[in-house]
């Protein structure tokens, strides 16, 4: 990832697990990252966190994620100490990129996570990369993480379990994997593709450039902007 280390110092992958699919509404419950510096992880995060008082988990989140109600309540944090812990891995850093596969998906329960703690500043001045779009650019659907964990032969060392911090680690190995194969990944800093047919998912990112990208794969989308 010879590239992205001469834009940025540090690069920071996230995940979230959520209550479901719905920002304004549903509830970060699981924020995992890493942070990497010339290629080393040198720091991490991998919070639980309690949902307000009354509320409890979907029967089909609990299925998907292994997380459960009685877990968050024992183990979970409150919500502005995964914010503050989240922003730790950013300070102190003059060029840092944020990625995560969807990242759209992500970024948006970042936002409305951190806004209510008055860290969303932590994230200025934002720059961006979203693993899915270019994943998308290098092989034919479907475009799971799990999908693209296979496609690189990564199986043996990364799982997409949906867990936060297993996840992001699994996309640290697929970047990586990615960026040997073809290492354009700086070319897809700040540009999202959006769905060919329903188009743009979610609130628009000031920072980002948006383009609806094809599954034919005829070239990247970068050469379309």
């Amino acid at each position: 990832m010879e590239e992205l280390w001469r834009q940025f110092d540090r690069i920071v992958v996230f995940d979230t697990e959520t209550t479901g699919i719905e920002f304004g509404k549903d509830r970060i419950i699981e924020l995992g990252a890493v942070s990497l510096e010339a290629g080393t992880e040198t720091d991490s995060l991998d919070a639980l966190i309690r949902l307000p008082e009354g509320r409890t988990l979907p029967p089909f989140i609990v299925e998907l994620t292994g997380i459960t109600d009685a877990q968050l309540r024992s183990e979970g944090v409150e919500q502005e100490e995964a914010a503050e812990d989240f922003c730790r891995l950013l300070e102190g850093c003059e060029r840092p990129l944020l990625v995560a596969y969807n990242a759209q998906f992500d970024l948006n329960f970042l936002y409305h996570f951190l806004r209510p703690c008055g860290r969303v500043g932590a994230l200025g001045p934002p720059r961006f990369l979203d693993a899915l779009t270019v994943y998308r650019d290098r092989r034919d659907y479907p475009h799971k993480l799990c999908n693209a964990i296979e496609a690189y032969g990564l199986g043996d060392t990364a799982v997409n379990s949906h867990r936060a911090v297993d996840d992001a680690r699994a996309t640290v190995q697929l970047l990586e994997a990615m960026a040997a194969e073809r290492d354009d990944i700086g070319q897809y800093i700040d540009l999202f593709g959006t769905h060919p047919k329903y188009g743009l998912s979610g609130r628009r990112i000031s920072s980002v450039t948006y383009r609806p990208q094809s599954y034919r794969r005829e070239r990247p989308l970068y050469e379309e902007i």
